[in-house]
């Protein structure tokens, strides 16, 4: 990665901020609330920029210019609405298991060969 990129990538979250931001109040919490949510369950594609959240914010805007409340928006499951974005997105727990099962697969492995 180099310096530019990084420039980038903060012009690019300082744009981003600023869109959370513009945001009516009840909007702005369930943002926060997302983002605190989705940054936990970590889908390995939030580390590429701001994209999934970009759309979030696409799809609050679109709520607020409409007049719609933000839970109008989302549904009262919030973590539900969250789940949903992310159900086809590899997380960092699906690469966690992904190696927690080679690892006991080559043990395993090892062990069922010592034995024959």
């Amino acid at each position: 990665m180099s310096i530019q990129d990084i420039i980038e990538g903060k012009k690019q979250w300082r744009a981003h901020v600023a869109r959370v931001k513009a945001l009516p109040q009840d909007y702005q919490i369930v943002y926060k609330e997302i983002q605190k949510y989705l940054f936990k369950v970590g889908p390995v594609e939030l580390t590429d920029g701001t994209g999934l959240l970009s759309g979030i914010i696409d799809l609050f805007e679109e709520g607020a210019a409409s007049g719609k409340g933000v839970l109008e928006v989302t549904g009262r499951d919030v973590a539900a609405f969250c789940d949903d974005l992310i159900k086809d997105s590899k997380t960092y727990s699906d690469i966690f298991q992904e190696s927690i099962d080679q690892e006991v697969n080559k043990a395993m492995k090892k062990v069922t060969d010592k034995t024959k």
